[in-house]
């Protein structure tokens, strides 16, 4: 989704050449990239160490972005430390829950980071535009949202929220980027191309949620996507400066001398199964 005044405007009115000409060359970004994922190493040790806890929110329209910033965010985090939370549809029994219940069994404990692929939010989107939740649900999620995001914030949960904002001619050209590569397609359901039908609608929704939601407290951080390595930069560096993290020292590990053999014998080859020797056939390459 992405706004519908400023937003819109501003989303269809990019020009293909104007989009061209501001993408991030590749090797100043994978530059700046690895130095801020370095950044996100000192962060993670640092929230394990002081038992912080971090959520952070992605959310935005179909093809914005947002698994690729996921992925860059965590590439060289500890999964221990550092999970991300991408929910299927709801069971029957969620269903019949309290709306946020089953999002918040996924927050962190002390020490832990969650990214969240698609969040809460899923009900001021494409619950709100697909008909898959009743109008009284809706209002009241816009009601009871900001009031329990001020209650994850004074739990001390670090709670950030970024939306993914790109423009109706550049999802369109993914989505067909997407058709046409048989290793991507998987990512192209259903209701991504039902989202080319209700542009404007996802657009309404995303500028009334933010009324509601858009808070001190919890504020949304909206991200340019429309150059994806642009996005990705500028989506961790603002989130480092949002966090009072420092490097942590980390311990010294010495590797201990090998002790000398006690005799131990290896058995024979072919007595285990080993892959087949595919690597081989690219000798020759």
């Amino acid at each position: 989704m992405a706004g519908k005044g400023k937003g819109k405007g501003k989303d269809r009115g990019r020009t293909k050449a104007t989009a061209k000409r501001e993408r991030l060359v590749k090797e100043p970004y994978e530059r700046e990239l690895l130095r801020l994922q370095n950044e996100l190493v000192k962060l993670q040790e640092w929230v394990r160490t002081e038992g912080a806890r971090l959520v952070v929110v992605f959310e935005g329209r179909d093809a914005a972005g947002k698994g690729g910033a996921i992925k860059r965010v965590t590439e060289y985090l500890n999964p221990r430390i550092a999970r991300v939370a991408a929910l299927p549809k709801p069971t029957e029994r969620q269903r019949g829950q309290w709306y946020f219940q089953r999002y918040v069994e996924q927050l962190p404990a002390a020490g832990e980071i969650v990214l969240f692929d698609r969040s809460w939010y899923n009900r001021a989107g494409v619950e709100r535009v697909m008909g898959f939740c009743t109008d009284e649900e809706y209002w009241q999620f816009l009601h009871q949202c900001p009031t329990f995001e001020r209650m994850l914030v004074e739990a001390g949960i670090l709670l950030r929220k970024y939306w993914f904002s790109v423009s109706d001619t550049e999802q369109e050209r993914r989505f067909r980027d997407r058709l046409q590569d048989p290793m991507r397609r998987w990512k192209l359901s259903p209701m991504d191309t039902e989202s080319i039908t209700h542009w404007e609608e996802y657009s309404r929704a995303k500028d009334e949620m933010f009324v509601y939601t858009d808070i001190p407290d919890s504020p949304w951080n909206v991200v340019e996507s429309d150059d994806k390595r642009r996005a990705r930069i500028n989506m961790i560096a603002h989130l480092l400066t949002t966090v009072p993290y420092h490097e942590v020292a980390a311990p010294d590990i010495v590797l201990p001398a090998r002790p000398p053999s006690r005799g131990y014998q290896r058995p024979p080859r072919d007595l285990q199964k080993y892959v087949p020797d595919h690597a081989r056939s690219l000798a020759g390459e």
